[in-house]
């Protein structure tokens, strides 16, 4: 398939073989420019997982002042905030836009010409766009950076590092610890989880009787980081699933339904054509802590049961301890299987694990208040989407910055200096990723998975030290990229790193 990368033999020991790997990255990364970089269009689709945003309705809306800001203030006055990925800036239908958040107010642009700006206090990054060979350099000392990814951590591992987070002062993603978290992007309201079941038990049962699987298993995406097809090849040896899409196919789709396309939305004839389905077998395609996408909501939105892999934390947002069956709280599949069979063989247990449909049954405390507290809302045009609150957020956070910095140059001795912010593995850091069914060391040498998603993982590391290296010298040419790496991987051989 196009994009993977194999691993080259290096002969030789010590800071020889070193070098060898070193030249294998360099090979992979400037010539392929990153895996998902390299796939024709056709593929991109069928590779990339979906994002929250494509589904996401925006609208171009009136300034709105907030009832504390009174910022007077002209647009040649204003800290200027640059969108570095031009595709994602959140105004209609120029590239240069004021925004008056709660207390203050600031210029945003997607003109990279205002990069070196002295009025240029942050630049906004994408995390699946960034790459450290684009990245804007020289690193000015008066701008802060910021991250908003929404999206798998499969995109860019070089976020899951911690030199690679470090780089960023303000972020915006899937976890929880995040300064603007985007958890719950896939949820769009409470009502949603609460829709009565689509199907009945009973209409279940009787497509049981005629020869329906228990268990659906619906995936395109097949080359991830948790290798969720190994995993699912090997339920198939003790429970009946009915696979459709491009992973693990066993049943076709039924024709209106071959454009796997409107398996990515809610098309009502898809949601009815899955929600037949007692069992869902929802497994992302990255595990990390809070990454849930539709593949977990979606089916308890539809009355159906998740049998989930992914986050590790996944209980914390359920509606109660009795909602979803999380896959590695079995230590087999076989045992999973086992227990998908009691619960298909036996009404009252398996109506357990609906009873959240009533309000009365969600008892998670913080699923509720995660709900009500977010101030943006999905597909809700009585809130803000999600990007245009994290630029208010970015924006209120560099005044109050500036304004600390104006103090303490005014009054040294009477105030202090403003504490700069810098993200942690916490914001954004995932593992790195594991065979989704037996041990690594028990997979062959050609195994595919292997050849691709580990060294993607080690390589991301590379990149944010040698990002990390070359802002630390004042470098303006990220070009130079490869070099600092180089100089790593020889003071790493040294032992001197």
């Amino acid at each position: 398939m196009a994009g993977r990368r194999r691993l080259l033999p290096c002969v030789g020991l010590g800071l020889l073989a070193v070098l060898c790997w070193v030249w294998v990255s360099f090979a992979s990364l400037s010539g392929d420019q990153l895996h998902l970089d390299v796939l024709d269009a056709p593929d991109r689709g069928a590779f990339q997982p979906q994002s929250a945003l494509s589904d996401m309705e925006f609208a171009s809306v009136a300034s709105y002042r907030g009832p504390g800001n009174s910022d007077r203030r002209s647009k040649r006055e204003l800290p200027i905030l640059l969108w570095w990925s031009g595709g994602l800036f959140p105004h209609f239908p120029g590239d240069t836009e004021r925004v008056d958040c709660a207390t203050s107010s600031c210029l945003v642009t997607s003109n990279r010409k205002v990069q070196l700006y002295k009025r240029t206090a942050s630049i906004i990054f994408y995390g699946t766009d960034f790459r450290a060979y684009e990245a804007p350099l020289p690193r000015l000392r008066h701008q802060t950076w910021a991250l908003f990814h929404e999206e798998s951590p499969m995109n860019n591992y070089i976020l899951s590092h911690g030199p690679g987070i470090r780089l960023f002062n303000y972020t915006a993603t899937f976890r929880r610890e995040s300064d603007y978290p985007l958890t719950l992007q896939w949820l769009p309201s409470l009502e949603y989880l609460l829709e009565p079941v689509a199907v009945s038990l009973e209409e279940k049962n009787r497509l049981r009787r005629e020869g329906l699987a228990p268990v659906l298993y619906m995936q395109s995406h097949c080359d991830v980081p948790s290798d969720r097809d190994r995993y699912v090849h090997e339920l198939m040896k003790y429970i009946e699933v009915d696979s459709y899409g491009k992973c693990l196919n066993n049943r076709p789709l039924p024709e209106h339904l071959e454009d796997t396309a409107t398996a990515t939305g809610e098309e009502p004839g898809f949601m009815n054509f899955v929600a037949r389905y007692k069992f869902h077998l929802a497994l992302e395609n990255g595990v990390c802590p809070d990454y849930m996408t539709e593949k977990l909501w979606r089916p308890l939105h539809q009355g159906c049961v998740p049998v989930y892999r992914g986050s590790p934390v996944v209980a914390d947002w359920m509606p109660n301890d009795h909602s979803v069956v999380i896959i590695d709280s079995f230590p087999s599949p076989k045992a999973l299987a086992d227990f998908l069979k009691r619960l298909d063989e036996n009404d009252d247990e398996y109506v357990r694990y609906l009873e959240f449909k009533d309000p009365r049954r969600i008892t998670n405390t913080r699923l509720l208040e995660g709900l009500d507290s977010r101030e943006w809302g999905v597909n809700d045009m009585s809130k803000p989407n999600y990007l245009n609150g994290f630029e208010c957020y970015v924006c209120e956070q560099e005044n109050a910055r500036l304004a600390a910095e104006r103090a303490y140059r005014k009054a040294p001795q009477k105030t202090q200096p403003p504490q700069g912010k810098m993200a942690s593995n916490s914001h954004m850091g995932c593992p790195l990723p594991s065979p989704g069914y037996g041990d690594i060391k028990d997979l062959p040498a050609d195994d595919g998975w292997l050849q691709i998603w580990p060294q993607d993982y080690w390589q991301s590391l590379d990149q944010a030290e040698g990002l990390e290296s070359l802002i630390r010298h004042n470098e303006s040419d990220p070009s130079l990229l490869w070099k600092h790496i180089q100089n790593i991987a020889v003071s790493r051989a040294r032992g001197k790193h």
